[in-house]
């Protein structure tokens, strides 16, 4: 593996934020790629390495036994020498309110497929609104990784919100040797619906106030208020749709000089942009979904009995979306098309194996 010649990414290119780096970090883990990505987050306000991506590519070094170079605060080129994937027990600190489902989606790709079972602990942000919540893995993304092949649950044993941080989950990983594409043109029969406030450390009125505002803009049969514990003040508003072949969760958090009508109003525009299509895939699904169904596409040369890659019918791409499956395509052996759907405002996109006469 060692021999391969590096493959250098562009940091900056597209949206230019950490999700380059993270998934560069989580293909070359996996395919033993050799890499050199520069210009790291150019596009953010505060350019290079933060806390969190620091722990993102040491957690993925120790996994894979990677030589680093350029690993510091602040750093905006990185070199990284992965060696065999090495499934087992760890534990990973941020130390921050940084995201630990974040850190949690760079090393997840390298132990689905590893030779052994793996336990991690995570300890950070579980409730960080520049990333994607510990209820939003649990119930739309792991399901859909979890067809894949492998097994993957998560425990939350402490809430992190941001700006306090705190949290601890536990990821529990059972492999399978390859991984199984699948389609997802539909979304099936609904199943249930429901809103879930989450209220840590901040008077009860605040999660009062946006349960009767949601029950009136949605007029769904549950609303439930939780209250919970964790190192600092946090609210966020979760609304959950489950159909028969996916499950979809949307976010607002709570956060300070937003008003609990305004949260509220974030999460009611994100369910009915959904609920105006028959889209099984949102947003925010589609761009974590990409990198497994490009590893499943790039493993068809093992020549197994099974599916490679998929179709599935999502929303418009994001830029962040499509800043990512050009990096698929630059980093993997596959092929990857993006067509407007019969229905306004849908795309389809398909990920296979490379035709190697391309």
């Amino acid at each position: 593996m060692a021999d391969l010649p590096y493959v250098t990414i562009d940091g900056s290119q597209g949206e230019g934020g950490g999700q380059i780096l993270r998934s560069a970090l989580a293909i070359a883990a996996v395919a033993g790629q050799p890499i050199f990505v520069d210009k790291i987050r150019s596009g953010r306000k505060k350019p290079g390495l933060m806390r969190q991506h620091l722990t993102a590519v040491r957690a993925i070094a120790e996994i894979c036994d990677a030589e680093l170079s350029g690993a510091s605060p602040g750093s905006q080129s990185l070199s990284f020498t992965p060696k065999t994937v090495q499934p087992g027990a760890y534990e990973f600190r941020i130390g921050t309110a940084g995201s630990v489902t974040l850190v949690l989606q760079t090393i997840l790709p390298a132990l689905l497929t590893a030779s052994g079972p793996s336990t991690v602990i995570l300890e950070g942000g579980t409730h960080n609104p520049w990333a994607p919540p510990f209820d939003f893995l649990k119930h739309a993304w792991l399901p859909l990784v979890n067809r894949m092949g492998p097994q993957v649950t998560v425990e939350l044993q402490e809430y992190g919100f941001f700006p306090a941080g705190g949290g601890r989950m536990i990821l529990h990983v059972q492999p399978a040797p390859l991984l199984c594409g699948f389609d997802l043109p539909a979304r099936g029969e609904l199943l249930n619906r429901n809103v879930s406030i989450l209220i840590s450390n901040l008077p009860r009125s605040i999660a009062t106030r946006e349960a009767r505002r949601i029950a009136g803009k949605l007029q769904w049969e549950s609303v439930e208020i939780q209250q919970v514990s964790s190192a600092g003040p946090g609210n966020l508003v979760l609304a959950q749709l489950q159909y028969q072949h996916v499950t979809e969760v949307f976010t607002g958090f709570g956060r300070l000089g937003v008003s609990a009508e305004h949260v509220v109003q974030e999460v009611v525009r994100q369910v009915r942009r959904y609920l105006v299509t028959d889209a099984p895939v949102g947003e925010y699904l589609a761009d974590q979904i990409l990198l497994p169904l490009g590893l499943s596409a790039a493993a068809a040369c093992a020549g197994a009995n099974r599916k490679a890659g998929g179709t599935f019918r999502t929303l418009r791409l994001s830029r962040h979306s499509t800043t990512h499956l050009q990096l698929l395509q630059a980093l993997l052996p596959i092929s990857i098309s993006v067509k407007s759907d019969s229905e306004p405002g849908v795309e389809v996109v398909t990920i296979g194996p490379r035709n190697p006469g391309n």
